[in-house]
């Protein structure tokens, strides 16, 4: 039976799915998904079924995953043992940075690496270790077509306002300008407001994606028209490690006062900084909402205050609201912040209702509320499959 594998590789894991895709035509039906994470330390494995059987939960001896090959190989002989007849033709990846030219998903081969490569310094946290996955899996894979899903595709239809910087405009033409990221987890959310609020959808829609990385997307008819996130993954909303919104004139003082080498300071903004910086001590929300310390309550509320004030912008962006819609897994997960974000917010049209948000319901705005607040679980991995099958059929179709 042919099958769909999707890989999404991070900094220090690798997220993946097996996928069944029947005719091609339907569907892809998720068979198992899993994790590895804590690549080349303490890589641990967690893995089910989609009817939540669990696979692995436990720890992996470190020299089987000291990299990302090692940890696909890892994965794969998970799947080999669960579903032995699974004939892998397609393996989807999720990867970071598509530069100015790529709005949809491409087949890889060794050209396409090599312009995806030239791209890693704007993405140092995962372009490198997407292209790493890639790799091991064209090894693993010879045979199958290999599909790369672009986080900055969703943002490339931007008005030219919401893409530049106040610089001269050869830099723009150089590819210097405002891409956006997380654009596969919008294209769902997009996807799943189609489905189940046609309404929303069709309207001034933003879409808040809080985790370890987070930004928020403003959208009309589902299209993306402006984004929190820049020319990096560093802009907008401060994240787990990385700091978000900065004042460039902090990065020159750091250099000339401080003696900051790019290096030292790359370190800095990307891995030292947002809310483990703030707080000094995580950067995981829940340890946060539990720790309290002076430090991780202004940690948080340095976070909700910025999630506030883009809220704020993107409606402007958008000339006015109809829904705001929370995903990721703090947005997913914290009642307390999405709390702290609708507070006071009735002059914006929104009104959150405090038991349907406690129980985690999918609308969490009262009746009366004229912008509807939703809770929607996005799904990446559902992106890249739906992407890996139809690259799939394009190429059968071609011959």
């Amino acid at each position: 039976m042919p099958h769909a594998l999707t890989l999404n590789a991070g900094s220090s894991s690798l997220k993946f799915g097996l996928f069944e895709l029947g005719d091609g035509r339907g569907e892809p039906a998720p068979r198992i998904l899993g994790e590895i994470d804590r690549i080349g330390s303490e890589p641990h494995m967690r893995a089910t079924r989609q009817d939540g059987t669990l696979l692995s939960d436990a720890p992996l001896p470190g020299e089987d995953a000291a990299d990302h090959a090692g940890a696909l190989a890892r994965a794969l002989e998970l799947i080999a043992r669960d579903r032995p007849h699974a004939q892998i033709v397609a393996v989807g990846h999720r990867v970071v940075h598509g530069g100015p030219d790529h709005a949809a998903p491409v087949v890889l081969g060794p050209a396409m690496l090599d312009r995806l490569a030239a791209l890693e310094p704007l993405a140092p946290l995962h372009q490198p270790h997407n292209l790493a996955g890639v790799r091991a899996a064209f090894g693993a894979f010879p045979g199958a077509v290999q599909v790369a899903c672009f986080d900055t595709a969703f943002h490339r239809h931007h008005p030219w306002v919401n893409d530049t910087f106040g610089l001269p405009r050869a830099y723009y033409d150089k590819g210097v300008r405002r891409y956006g990221f997380h654009g596969l987890s919008y294209d769902y959310i997009a996807g799943r407001l189609a489905e189940i609020a046609p309404h929303l959808h069709a309207g001034r829609v933003i879409v808040a994606h809080l985790g370890n990385g987070a930004s928020m997307c403003g959208m009309i008819g589902g299209r993306s028209i402006a984004s929190s996130m820049g020319f990096s993954a560093l802009d907008g909303l401060p994240m787990g490690t990385r700091c978000g919104q900065l004042d460039p004139g902090v990065v020159l003082y750091l250099m000339q006062h401080e003696g900051m080498t790019a290096d030292e300071i790359s370190d800095l903004l990307y891995r030292r900084s947002g809310l483990f910086g703030l707080s000094g001590l995580s950067n995981d929300m829940r340890r946060l909402e539990q720790a309290g310390t002076d430090a991780a309550r202004e940690a948080i509320a340095y976070f909700v205050f910025r999630i506030r004030r883009e809220l704020g912008g993107l409606a402007a962006a958008l000339g006015g609201l109809d829904a705001l819609v929370f995903c990721g897994g703090i947005g997913e997960h914290s009642v307390p912040i999405r709390r702290q974000v609708c507070e006071g917010m009735g002059w914006i049209g929104l009104e959150l209702d405090e038991a349907r948000n406690t129980r985690g319901e999918t609308v969490i705005s009262t009746d009366l509320s004229r912008v509807r607040v939703l809770v929607i679980p996005t799904d990446e991995e559902i992106v890249i499959a739906r992407a890996a099958r139809d690259m799939l059929a394009a190429r059968r179709a071609a011959g």
